[in-house]
C-alpha cells in the first residue's frame, strides 16, 4: 500500500462516497468517473484510496477517537481514563447507556460504508478499463484486493450490528442507497465470498507494495469468520469449523516475532514484521501533502507519562497476566505482563535498569496505578509531544492466526492438535508448556492466552460473544448495567433510520 496510497493524497477526494456519482459532471479538463479509470496506475490509486478508509484512519484524530471507544470500551479488560469527563458520549458507550443517537458509533458505520463506497467503485471501474491499459491479470488481482477490502469494512460492520446493508455493487443513485437491512447469514455469505476471491492474491509483496493484502491475510480472516459463524450457527457447526481449519491452515510464510522484538511491532520500530498478516500502514512522511499519522501514543499514553489517558488496563487483565504465577523462564510472570502493561512491579522499579523513559516506576507515579505500555514511543518521552505519529498498526497477527487455528481444531475435539499452537505462542512469552490435554481444559486456555496476547488490539469483545460469555465477563467487573440481549450489538444509528425508509 505504501507508495500507492502516499502519492495520490488527493484521490481521496474524488473517490468520496456519495448519493450520486460525483464525477458525473462533464468536462474537458476535469476528471469524472468514466475519464480517470484510464489503466493501472488509475486503478492502483482507486485500490489506494480505498485502503485510505481502513479503521476510520481517513482522519488522524477518528482512528483512536472512532475506534476504541466503540470496540475497546466494551471489553472488561479495558477501563476509562481521566479525560471521560470530556467526552460524555464514549461515557454511553462504556456504561452502556447509549441510544441509537449516538454520534461515535455513526461515525463508525458511515466511515466503514464509505470504504465500502470506494471498494465498489473500484470493482466496478476496473472492470471496465480497455484491455490496452491493463493486462487481464493485473485486472483480475486488483478487483481481488479490492474485493478483499469490500469484505472487511463488512466484517467490521457486522461485527458490531446484529444487521447491515449489504452494498454489492458502486451505488450511483438514490434510489439503490435505500436497502433493507440483510440477514445476518446472508451477510456472511457475501463476506466470506469475498474474502474467498482475494485468497488469489500473492501470498507475498515486493518493496513496492508491502503491507497491502496478501492471500495469507485473506485466508485469516476467512478463517476468522468461518470460526464465528461456527458459534453462530450450531446446525452448521462442524462444517464451518472444518472450513476455518482449511482457511487458516493456508495462512503460510508467517512466523511470531522473538520476545525481545514483541514491542517493536507497536511502537514504531519495525513495520511489517514477519508476523505481520495485515497492518494498518502510516507513515510520518508528509510529502507531497500526504498526511498518514495517528494519534494512538498520546490516546494510549497515561497522563503521567503525558498522554491522555484514555484507556487503562483493569484489575481483571492485571490478574489474569498473573494467574499462573511467576514460572516464566525468567523467574517473572509472564513477559506479556511487562511489555502490556506498565506497572509497580520489580521488574519496573530496578534503578539500575530504569525501563520506560529512563526512570523506574514509582519514580513516574505516586500511587500504584497501572498502565498500557504498548503503543508508546520506543525510547524518547520527546516522542510524545507530536501531534502525530507514523506508527503502523497491526490488525491480524500470526499469534491471532495460531490461537484460532487452536480454537478450531479443539472444537472439534483434537485439543492434541490445538496444545502445539497454543505452546508456540506462550514459549514466545517465556512460559512453559500448558498443563491439561482435555477438550475443557483447552478451551480454558486458549480463553487465557488471548485474553493477554492481544490487549488494546480490541478482539477481547468479539471473542467474548462468539464464546456467549459477554454477560459473564461484564457482569464480573462490576459492569451490571450490560444486557447481552440489548448490549451485544450496536442498534442502527438513528441517522441511517431516518435517512432509509426501508429500515423500521
Amino acid at each position: 500500500m505504501r507508495k500507492a496510497l502516499y502519492l495520490i493524497p488527493i484521490l481521496a477526494l474524488i473517490m468520496m462516497s456519495s448519493c450520486e456519482d460525483i464525477l458525473d459532471q462533464k468536462s474537458p479538463d476535469k476528471l469524472t468517473s468514466e475519464t480517470f479509470w484510464r489503466n493501472k496506475t488509475d486503478a492502483e490509486a482507486g485500490i489506494a484510496a480505498t485502503y485510505a478508509m481502513l479503521e476510520c484512519a481517513a482522519v488522524d484524530w477518528q482512528y483512536c477517537e472512532v475506534k476504541y471507544p466503540v470496540e475497546a470500551y466494551r471489553e472488561d479488560i479495558i477501563k476509562y481514563g481521566a479525560d471521560i469527563g470530556n467526552y460524555p458520549t464514549w461515557l454511553e458507550l462504556y456504561d452502556f447507556t447509549y441510544t441509537n443517537g449516538n454520534p461515535d458509533f455513526y461515525n463508525y458505520w458511515k466511515l466503514n460504508y464509505t470504504g465500502i463506497s470506494r471498494a465498489n467503485q473500484a470493482i466496478d471501474k476496473i472492470a471496465k478499463i480497455p484491455a490496452s491499459g491493463i493486462s487481464e491479470n493485473d485486472r483480475k488481482l486488483l478487483i481481488a484486493e479490492a474485493r478483499f477490502l469490500r469484505a472487511y469494512f463488512h466484517l467490521k460492520l457486522i461485527l458490531n450490528w446484529e444487521k447491515i446493508i449489504v452494498f454489492d455493487k458502486y451505488v450511483t443513485a438514490q434510489a439503490d442507497l435505500e436497502r433493507p437491512l440483510s440477514e445476518r447469514n446472508t451477510t456472511w455469505d457475501f463476506i466470506i465470498q469475498d474474502f474467498k476471491a482475494a485468497t488469489e492474491l500473492p501470498n507475498t509483496r515486493d518493496a513496492n507494495t508491502l503491507g497491502r493484502a496478501t492471500s495469507g491475510a485473506a485466508n485469516a480472516y476467512l478463517g476468522f469468520a468461518y470460526l464465528t459463524r461456527a458459534w453462530e450457527e450450531p446446525a452448521q457447526k462442524e462444517q464451518f469449523l472444518k472450513d476455518a481449519e482449511s482457511a487458516l491452515t493456508n495462512v503460510k510464510g508467517y512466523d511470531l516475532v522473538d520476545g525481545s522484538d514483541y514491542l517493536s511491532m507497536f511502537n514504531g520500530k519495525k513495520k511489517n514484521s514477519k508476523e505481520s498478516v495485515f497492518e494498518l500502514q502510516m507513515t510520518e512522511n508528509e510529502s507531497n501533502g500526504a498526511y498518514y499519522k495517528t494519534t494512538i501514543h498520546s490516546f494510549m499514553a497515561a497522563k503521567e507519562l503525558y498522554g491522555w489517558d484514555e484507556m487503562l488496563p483493569t484489575t481483571r487483565l492485571i490478574d489474569e497476566f498473573k494467574k499462573e504465577g511467576q514460572i516464566a523462564t525468567t523467574g517473572r510472570y509472564d513477559s506479556r505482563l511487562y511489555w502490556n502493561v506498565f506497572l509497580n512491579d520489580p521488574y519496573f522499579n530496578d534503578p539500575s535498569n530504569p525501563r520506560v523513559y529512563g526512570k523506574t516506576y514509582n519514580n513516574w507515579f505516586s500511587e500504584d496505578k497501572p498502565v498500557f505500555r504498548k503503543f508508546l514511543p520506543e525510547n524518547s518521552l520527546e516522542d510524545m509531544d507530536k501531534g502525530g505519529v507514523g506508527y503502523n498498526v497491526p490488525l491480524m497477527r500470526y499469534s491471532n492466526v495460531l490461537l484460532l487455528l487452536a480454537e478450531a481444531y479443539n472444537e472439534q475435539n483434537h485439543p492434541e492438535l490445538a496444545i502445539p499452537l497454543i505452546n508456540k505462542v506462550r514459549a514466545r512469552a517465556d512460559m512453559p508448556p500448558m498443563t491439561g490435554t482435555s477438550q475443557p481444559q483447552v478451551r480454558s486456555q486458549i480463553e487465557h492466552e488471548r485474553m493477554i496476547e492481544f490487549p488494546q488490539e480490541n478482539w477481547r469483545f468479539y471473542d467474548l460473544r462468539r464464546w456467549g460469555k459477554t454477560k459473564e465477563a461484564l457482569h464480573a467487573v462490576g459492569r451490571t448495567n450490560f444486557d447481552p440481549s440489548k448490549h451485544n450489538f450496536y442498534p442502527v444509528p438513528l441517522i441511517e433510520v431516518n435517512a432509509n425508509s426501508k429500515i423500521d
